[in-house]
C-alpha cells in the first residue's frame, strides 16, 4: 500500500514514525512551510518534515492545495491512501477524492464530540471524564466524514492538556495502524457521524487565561490544567502576572473571600467562589523562570490573608 502521509506539529510525528516501523510504502509527506520562531525568528522546519527528511522521503510543503499543486503532486506519488494528521489545511474535494481509500484523518477527539482545532485542550477544560482518538474517513465538511475506528483513554484528575497530548498521539499511532490494517482486511464499516451530538472545540487564545476566583474549584483546576501548556492560566499578584501551571483539588472549605491565599507544604492554596480551594504547585512571575509554587511563596514572602485579583 502506497501511502501519502500529511501533518505539521509533534502530533502528527508518532503516527508517521508507526508507518515506517510497521513497514509501509510512504512516498511522500506533505506539511506546512517552515515558520520563523523565536525571538530571533529562525526559519524552523515544521516536525513532520525533520522525520521525514531523516527517512529519506520526498517532502512537499505548497502553501495551498486549492491551485491544483496538490493534485498534480498526487498524480506522480501515486498512493493508494493519504493519511492526514493534524495537518492544517483544508483539502479540496479534487485531492480528497484522489486516492483509492480517499483521505483518511487520525483526530484527537470521540467524534462527532470537539470537532475542530483543540479538541484535546477543550475536553480538559470541560473536565470530561474520556478523550480518545478517531480515524475518520475525510469529506468536505469539518471533521465530518465517517467514523472507522474509536479509541478512548480515561482523563486523569490532575493531568494537563500537554499531558494527554503525550498520551493521544501514542493512542494516534495505534489507530492509524488498526485502521489501515483494517482496510486491507475489507474489515472497516464506516459509521455516520450523528451531526446532533456534534461540539466545536474553537483555538485557543490568551484571552482565556485571566481566573475568575468566583468560579468553583473544579472549574479553576479544569482551566489551570486545560490551558497547560498553552495559553496558560494566569492570576495577578503585585501587579504582574502570575502563570498557573499546575493544580490540584482539595477536599476542605474555607470561609474566606474568593480568591484568598494560604501557604501550604505543597504550595499555595486558593479559595474559590464555592468556598473550596485548589492547590497550585507551579507557577511563574512574570519576568520571571517557572518554579515551584512553594519555592515562589517563600521568595516573594506570600502571607496568609492575601488576595489574588480576579
Amino acid at each position: 500500500m502506497k501511502i501519502v502521509y500529511m501533518g505539521t506539529p509533534d502530533f502528527a510525528m508518532k503516527p508517521l514514525e508507526a508507518l515506517l516501523n510497521n513497514n509501509y510504502d510512504v512516498v511522500g509527506v506533505f506539511t506546512q512551510p517552515d515558520k520563523p520562531v523565536g525571538r530571533k525568528a529562525i526559519l524552523t522546519p515544521p516536525p513532520v518534515k525533520v522525520v521525514a527528511i531523516e527517512n529519506n522521503i520526498p517532502v512537499f510543503q505548497p502553501e495551498s492545495l486549492k491551485n491544483g499543486e496538490g493534485v498534480k503532486i498526487l498524480e506522480e506519488l501515486k498512493p493508494d491512501v493519504v493519511i492526514v494528521v493534524a495537518y492544517g489545511k483544508i483539502l479540496p474535494k479534487d485531492f480528497l477524492e484522489f486516492a483509492k481509500y480517499g483521505c483518511i484523518n487520525i483526530h484527537g477527539s470521540i467524534l462527532p464530540e470537539y470537532r475542530g482545532a483543540a479538541p484535546i485542550q477543550w475536553s480538559v477544560l470541560d473536565g470530561k471524564e474520556f478523550a480518545g482518538v478517531t480515524s475518520m474517513q475525510m469529506n468536505e465538511g469539518l471533521d465530518t466524514g465517517d467514523i472507522l475506528l474509536v479509541e478512548k483513554t480515561r482523563i486523569q484528575p490532575d493531568e494537563t492538556s500537554g499531558d494527554l497530548y503525550e498520551r493521544l498521539t501514542v493512542l494516534g499511532a495505534d489507530v492509524l495502524i488498526k485502521t489501515l490494517v483494517a482496510i486491507e482486511k475489507g474489515e472497516l464499516k464506516p459509521i455516520k457521524q450523528d451531526d446532533s451530538k456534534s461540539s466545536y472545540a474553537k483555538m485557543l487564545d490568551k484571552s482565556l487565561s485571566k481566573i475568575d476566583w468566583n468560579l468553583s474549584a473544579i472549574e479553576v483546576h479544569n482551566k489551570i490544567r486545560g490551558l497547560d501548556p498553552w495559553p496558560v492560566a494566569l492570576t495577578v499578584y503585585e501587579g504582574k502576572n502570575l502563570k498557573l501551571f499546575r493544580s490540584r483539588l482539595l477536599n476542605e472549605e474555607f470561609n474566606k473571600p474568593s480568591g484568598s491565599v494560604f501557604q501550604s507544604k505543597d504550595g499555595i492554596i486558593v479559595v474559590c467562589g464555592d468556598k473550596k480551594a485548589v492547590l497550585i504547585t507551579e507557577v511563574q512571575l512574570e519576568g520571571k523562570k517557572r518554579m515551584s509554587a512553594l519555592d515562589f511563596s517563600r521568595g516573594a514572602k506570600l502571607t496568609d490573608g492575601i488576595v489574588f485579583e480576579s
